[in-house]
């Protein structure tokens, strides 16, 4: 089967389509034939290196949307089953960018019934990582959160999973991007920032850091998306990072706000597979609104 790897460190052109073996299910796993997936930063970071792994063949691919191909021993799902996953890993051969690609089975949800695969392949990664780092800030309905890069893909799912959790939202943006992100749900907007110490979390999707820090009151939460990427504890606002991890239950649960209508999923373009290093030029270029989606 042909899979996107990176063989040595570098820009776009580091991306390779190769062949290499269809991947078996061992027990607890499936293999999923590939449909749609996402291109994500964490893409770019294994192709350049961030993450190590040098020497090594290192596949590429986060996001999967497609249909259940081969179950192993205890799997809980049937051959044919439309769904999506996430396949996490920044060190494997093999990632969701291929034909084929095998995943626990506790990772996979029943794909939305509302949407294509193309769309479908965009919320894995993005939609776990707002989730998550929700439950990082642990707010109640009524409690002010600012989230910063509100118009990206992380930011956008954050301030609709917040905004229907009956949570006061600042999205903070471009402003260009303002009606985009009152759209999604945010009360407030704002280009720049707020008050220091006027809300009582910040999700940090933009990776401001220090500064974001300042906007929340004492005693606040504030949670980054980026893992170890974070600012110290001051004032008592507690302070971590979420670490985005592999969770079919939560990932069913924004399946089930996708069909509801309560979460949007953004497609900017759509390349195929053997244009992967493409994508990726046009990643490193910024500014998109949506996801490039690479399709097999």
């Amino acid at each position: 089967m042909r899979a996107a790897v990176v063989r040595t460190f570098g820009g776009p052109e580091a991306v390779e389509i190769a062949e290499v073996p269809v991947p078996e299910p061992g027990s607890r796993q499936v293999r999923i034939k590939v449909a749609a997936g996402a291109l994500n930063p964490v893409d770019a970071g294994v192709r350049s290196g961030f993450f190590g792994g040098a020497g090594k063949t290192l596949g590429l691919g986060w996001d999967v949307a497609g249909t259940v191909d081969a179950v192993g021993v205890a799997a809980a799902w049937q051959v044919g089953d439309p769904v999506v996953a996430l396949a996490a890993g920044v060190a494997d051969p093999v990632g969701a960018h291929a034909e084929y690609v095998v995943v626990a089975t506790d990772a996979v949800a029943v794909a939305p019934a509302a949407v294509d695969a193309v769309h479908a392949g965009t919320l894995p990664l993005n939609g776990l990582t707002a989730l998550q780092a929700l439950e990082l800030l642990d707010l109640a309905p009524g409690q002010s959160l600012l989230v910063t890069g509100a118009a990206g893909a992380v930011g956008g799912f954050a301030v609709q999973l917040a905004a229907h959790r009956g949570i006061e939202v600042t999205g903070q943006a471009r402003a260009a991007d303002e009606e985009l992100v009152r759209s999604l749900g945010a009360a407030h907007f704002t280009s720049e920032g707020v008050p220091p110490g006027s809300v009582d979390a910040v999700l940090d999707a933009a990776v401001l850091g220090e500064a974001a820090l300042e906007w929340v009151r004492d005693g606040g939460a504030y949670a980054g998306v980026r893992p170890g990427a974070f600012p110290g504890s001051v004032r008592g606002v507690r302070t971590g990072a979420v670490e985005v991890a592999a969770d079919g239950a939560g990932l069913a649960e924004l399946v089930r706000l996708v069909d509801e209508g309560v979460l949007t999923l953004r497609v900017a373009e759509t390349y195929p597979l053997a244009e992967a290093a493409k994508a990726h030029a046009r990643l490193g270029e910024g500014g998109v609104r949506g996801r490039l989606v690479l399709v097999p």
